[in-house]
């Protein structure tokens, strides 16, 4: 069965740091696409960053324009896990974070984690 259980959520102040994991279960996580996605309250669910060891030459990572500097993405194979190191959190960074992993046919989401930014 897969899984994809998010935590390290909670509030921060402005500025502060945060970093969140993604234990996955059931599939291997070097075998796919994982990303973190983000919604904020009345607004459209957005990709955060996304990482992939698929294809060879070493792990590949891109990043939303606006996380890019601030957001980190990598992953642990020995683990099954991936994480988002974010710092210097904003007032525009509240949102459910969601894990996601993809490959082909395979879509599957986690439950996600909430992030507060708040002083």
């Amino acid at each position: 069965q897969v899984q994809l259980v998010e935590s390290g959520g909670g509030l921060v102040q402005p500025g502060g740091s945060l970093r969140l994991s993604c234990a996955a279960s059931g599939f291997t996580l070097s075998s796919y696409v994982m990303s973190w996605y983000r919604q904020a309250p009345g607004k459209e669910r957005e990709l955060v960053a996304s990482f992939t060891n698929l294809g060879g030459g070493g792990p590949k990572k891109t990043y939303a324009d606006s996380m890019e500097g601030r957001f980190t993405i990598s992953g642990d194979t020995t683990k099954n896990t991936v994480y988002l190191q974010m710092s210097n959190l904003q007032v525009e960074d509240p949102a459910v974070y969601y894990c996601h992993a993809t490959m082909g046919w395979d879509d599957y989401w986690g439950q996600g984690t909430q992030v507060t930014v708040s002083s």
